[in-house]
């Protein structure tokens, strides 16, 4: 049976012999309740929420009681899409709030400012991108209210953004307009300093942070395509000259102590940074009262491959490094992975909490990893507040590469995500393709996560997309649990030749190379699939995980997604393939969430995980959700971007949609 729209639908999920035995549940919860004249406001200053990045809301009109009757209460298309697909759109913005107004970006670069309760546009801004072959995306935009100026003065409360062309541009959130004191004509070039910058190379997918009178930013480097790709430098500007106060550049400390970069940009096209360190792509965390900033890194080019000539060069990669805000100098910095030689960057906003240990109240920092891997660390020191463990690990055989000894494990929460695909996990939709899988794993290397890429091929399990993702953890303060959702997808990565290389064919959907110039390997990836078509490991392909931090358990994980839109009904399976995005946690015991491949937006009950709620996009929803109320009495909203994935299967499109109970 079909769910229908907007209904309430709960399917827990029982072993068989695949673990296909199913129980549903229709019409579960009561209508629509009344709301108390005075319940609060409650906002969404920040993409993850706040500044510490928790996607928890105090609001609690939407409960597991009435989520049932949840509608949407109002649409907006942004236009920014090509139904032709020649120009690849990624949707994946979380809008932010400010008084009655939500703000936020399309996959080209636009800023939409719209009235929070009815969805009407107030201001548009177009940087005129050039739309190009590569994925568009923007994942938000971020605000900032200059207390030194007068109310009512031109860019008092200014909207920052950050382009996939490389530049920082100050708006008016009265009006749209540019903020001309701020850089010129509004705008900073974040490709100065940087040298040579080939089209597309280095593009600002995430907002800034702001942090004091500070506005922060990284970028996306594009990974594997040499070896001196610009560097991943992070830097903060004057959030009301756009002044250059600080860079952090990521090379290793004995290159800096060398030299340190000047403040001043080149204006000679030299590079002033070094090249190749690891960038900073995901979403920064603040904390405004100790001046602290959070920043997650990725690897340096290239990603598989380094070779032991260039030293220490990732000594800033796969960590969070926390900076201090007025200056950029380094405070402290954990890395989550040692030499990382399997592109398990860390995506994942730092979520910032206060955990309650032996009777004390410990200003904490989650950190969860592509691996599978939450670190729990003292937000003022780094230091983990449970224990992790150097365990020694796979070797590689590649020639002139070194890869690390040992790498870092934690002990709570302990390791989500299998790590290696042994002979119980393979899976076929017959005897027939899962003795093809076997086969497979037979002739490659498979020696748990941290087998290193081999010329015979070795398996990734986890995959380069996660674990988890950028898509980030939920903290629901009411009852200490820390949700996330992660991907279980396995891949194969072959080291080819360079002699070899360019004999390799046409990239598929399942397979490609990447170049990786400067190395004596190119890289074949290619995802671990029957030759049905399905992946050689078991479902879930996603799930939706709680830990419970106060009891130090996994309180619940459950498959997250169907196979609708992968499969015609009526096989609409829970096998969840993999997909993107992150939670949102509600004072009330919910959590919703869209990311999965069938295109729906969820709603789970905190305390168990069962599935309370769904209801069917008109397009894949691989964004964060999140939720508000503008003015005591008025309605709590509950608001996703659903446009699709370069990466994902799933329908495209240009919808931001609100939900809500009846009025």
């Amino acid at each position: 049976m079909k769910p229908a729209r907007g209904s309430c639908w709960a399917a827990p999920i029982a072993g068989g012999a695949l673990g296909l035995a199913f129980g549903f549940a229709f019409g579960c919860g009561d209508a629509a309740t009344a709301r108390a004249p005075d319940a609060p406001a409650a906002g969404w200053s920040h993409w993850g929420g706040d500044a510490g990045g928790t996607r928890y809301s105090p609001l609690d009109e939407i409960t597991p009681a009435n989520v049932s009757a949840l509608e949407v209460a109002w649409t907006f298309r942004t236009g920014d899409w090509d139904p032709s697909g020649a120009v690849a759109t990624s949707f994946q913005a979380t809008p932010v709030l400010r008084d009655d107004t939500l703000y936020f970006c399309s996959p080209f670069n636009r800023v939409f400012a719209l009235d929070a309760e009815s969805g009407r546009l107030r201001w548009s801004f177009d940087p005129q991108i050039e739309r190009g072959e590569h994925g568009h995306v923007c994942r938000g935009v971020s605000l900032w209210e200059d207390a030194q100026a007068v109310r009512g003065a031109s860019c008092r409360v200014r909207v920052f953004t950050a382009t996939q062309d490389a530049r920082l541009i100050a708006l008016d959130a009265e009006n749209g307009r540019r903020c001309a004191d701020f850089g010129a004509n509004g705008e900073v070039d974040l490709e100065a300093g940087l040298g040579v910058v080939e089209r597309g190379e280095v593009r600002a997918t995430s907002p800034p942070t702001l942090i004091g009178d500070v506005v922060a930013t990284g970028a996306a480097v594009s990974d594997n395509k040499r070896i001196d790709m610009p560097g991943g430098v992070v830097r903060g500007f004057d959030a009301r000259s756009g002044a250059l106060r600080w860079a952090f550049d990521p090379a290793p400390p004995r290159a800096a102590a060398a030299g340190a970069a000047p403040l001043a940009p080149a204006t000679d096209g030299s590079a002033r940074f070094q090249r190749g360190t690891p960038n900073a792509w995901g979403v920064f965390s603040a904390d405004p009262a100790r001046d602290l900033l959070f920043v997650p890194t990725g690897n340096p080019s290239n990603d598989f491959y380094r070779g032991s000539e260039r030293g220490e060069i990732d000594h800033y990669g796969s960590s969070v490094v926390a900076l201090r805000g007025a200056t950029g100098e380094i405070a402290w910095r954990f890395q989550t992975v040692h030499h990382d030689l399997w592109d398990y960057d860390v995506g994942a906003q730092p979520s910032l909490f206060e955990l309650e240990m032996e009777g004390e109240r410990v200003p904490a920092l989650a950190l969860a990893t592509k691996l599978g891997h939450v670190f729990l660390l003292h937000r003022e020191s780094g230091a983990p507040l449970f224990p992790v463990e150097e365990r020694p690990v796979a070797q590689t055989d590649a020639l002139g590469e070194v890869s690390a000894p040992t790498q870092p494990f934690p002990s709570f929460p302990p390791p989500l995500h299998p790590h290696g695909v042994r002979d119980e996990d393979l899976f076929g939709l017959t005897a027939w393709d899962r003795g093809k899988c076997r086969e497979q794993l037979a002739g490659l290397r498979n020696e748990g996560a941290f087998t290193p890429p081999s010329v015979a091929g070795s398996v990734q399990f986890p995959g380069v997309a996660g674990g988890v993702n950028w898509g980030g953890a939920a903290f629901d303060a009411q009852r200490g649990l820390l949700v996330l959702a992660q991907a279980r997808l396995a891949m194969v990565e072959r080291l080819v030749p360079r002699a070899q290389a360019s004999g390799f064919g046409p990239r598929t959907r399942d397979a490609w190379l990447v170049p990786m110039d400067g190395a004596p390997f190119a890289l074949e990836q290619r995802v671990f699939i029957s030759p049905l078509g399905v992946p050689c490991t078991k479902p879930p392909w996603f799930e939706l995980i709680a830990i419970d931090l106060a009891r130090r358990e996994i309180a619940w994980r459950v498959p997250l997604g169907t196979t609708r839109g992968s499969a015609p009904w009526p096989f609409w399976l829970p096998w969840a393939p993999p997909g993107m995005g992150g939670p949102l946690a509600t004072r009330s015991g919910l959590v919703f969430i869209g990311a999965a491949m069938d295109g729906y937006l969820r709603a789970f009950d905190a305390a168990s995980g069962a599935e309370l709620w769904r209801d069917h996009l008109p397009a894949g929803a691989h964004a964060n959700p999140m939720t508000y109320r503008v003015r005591a009495g008025a309605r709590q909203f509950v608001v996703i971007a659903a446009g699709g994935h370069t990466s994902i299967p799933s329908e495209r499109g240009d919808y931001l949609i609100a939900y809500a109970l009846p009025e």
